[in-house]
């Protein structure tokens, strides 16, 4: 089943097609940001079959989209997905498919995906990923938790491990020259000089054709005795990640929700089990920048009493770092507010233990005094 994505967002884009990976029946055709071309794009593929939909866009809304369709007798489905609850009753007037309000979650969008493929009439054989397309299209790169660049041509298929690490170095330096020299003291550091050089080489010519599939072999571009690499348009999640953030500054409650659906663009740290030793230094910045934009969003849904929310994004932060006290802190004040003494004990008793078994240390003296500040509290509530 052909599937489009039509949200003003590119962050939305990289987040539900994460999502639709998972559903080996679906292909992503096409991602669009707004709606006159998407319609451009449908009336010359009218064998799409499904088209997610966001309501609120600059321009044509997505209801207005969903009307032209219904009255042009294009047999695309439609399924909004908005932030926006109070639309459904007019969306559902549409005679769409479903409606999705964000953060989408992977069990409802499953629901959904369900749906549509039971109400196809005609089961079409899957199409190969590598089904040419018309025109050049917008090149996602995936670099949080995993590492893939694509477009609407397929997916790059490397050829070697070392292109592919070429590329992610050249990714972090885009747009820049970078030197021979430079590139084999970091990607190929302890080999001898001379079969560095050659490695290069034959990595260079590698990493080409592994871009060729997808019309980006000139992305690659040799500049006195260097290389560049050149993305333009490009939606890169680490890059929409940051944008993201700094677009939302201090969050609070007019815009934790937003706040909810960017912190699942971070699906990993930078590259994910690839862990290169050149990026040590980017990935620790990424990773604590996210630590900081979750603790912010944990800590405003906390005094909105969403107990529920904080601590959700606050295990994933636990799990990644057991001894960060600052997150302890804040899972301990969740416990205190949902009156839940026994979990708050439990909380901080298992950081005791783990501090001494792991580092022989105590907790801070702040921490002590909070855990017993919040046991007096919970105490006298239960007088």
């Amino acid at each position: 089943m052909k599937v489009i994505l039509i949200d003003d967002e590119p962050v939305m884009h990289l987040i539900m097609r994460k999502m639709l990976v998972k559903y080996a029946e679906l292909q992503v055709t096409g991602t669009f940001v707004n709606t006159d071309a998407a319609a451009a794009f449908l009336s010359e593929n009218p064998d799409v079959e499904l088209a997610f939909v966001d309501i609120s866009m600059p321009g044509d809304s997505g209801l207005t989209f969903a009307a032209r369709l219904d009255e042009a007798g294009c047999k695309t489905q439609i399924v909004f997905v908005t932030s926006h609850k109070d639309y459904a009753l007019e969306a559902y007037e549409l005679s769409v498919l479903d409606y999705l309000v964000k953060p989408v979650t992977q069990e409802r969008l499953e629901r959904t995906i369900n749906r549509a493929l039971e109400s196809r009439k005609i089961v079409q054989p899957l199409q190969q990923a590598d089904t040419a397309i018309r025109g050049m299209s917008r090149v996602s790169v995936a670099t949080l938790g995993d590492f893939f660049v694509r477009n609407e041509s397929g997916r790059v298929k490397w050829i070697s491990s070392k292109s592919a690490e070429l590329f992610a170095y050249l990714l972090l330096n885009r747009g820049r020259r970078i030197s021979r020299s430079r590139l084999v003291a970091d990607i190929f550091a302890g080999m001898a000089s001379v079969n560095a050089e050659k490695y290069l080489n034959t990595t260079v010519y590698q990493l080409r054709k592994s871009l060729e599939p997808i019309g980006l072999r000139e992305a690659i571009r040799s500049e006195n005795d260097g290389y560049a690499l050149e993305l333009d348009d490009a939606v890169i999640d680490y890059v929409e990640f940051e944008r993201q953030t700094e677009n939302l500054g201090s969050i609070d409650a007019g815009n934790v929700e937003e706040a909810l659906i960017v912190e699942r663009l971070y699906t990993g740290d930078l590259f994910g089990s690839k862990a290169y030793v050149w990026a040590i230094h980017e990935t620790d910045r990424l990773s604590e920048r996210y630590a900081s934009f979750v603790k912010n969003a944990a800590e405003t849904l906390l005094t909105l009493s969403n107990t529920a929310a904080a601590s959700k994004l606050l295990l994933k932060l636990h799990a990644r770092n057991p001894l960060e006290e600052s997150v302890v802190e804040l899972l301990m004040k969740k416990h205190g507010l949902d009156g839940d003494k026994k979990g708050l004990t439990a909380q901080y008793t298992d950081y005791v233990r783990l501090l001494k078994r792991e580092l022989g240390i105590r907790p801070s003296q702040e921490l002590l005094m909070l855990y017993d500040s919040l046991i007096s509290g919970l105490s006298e509530v239960g007088k």
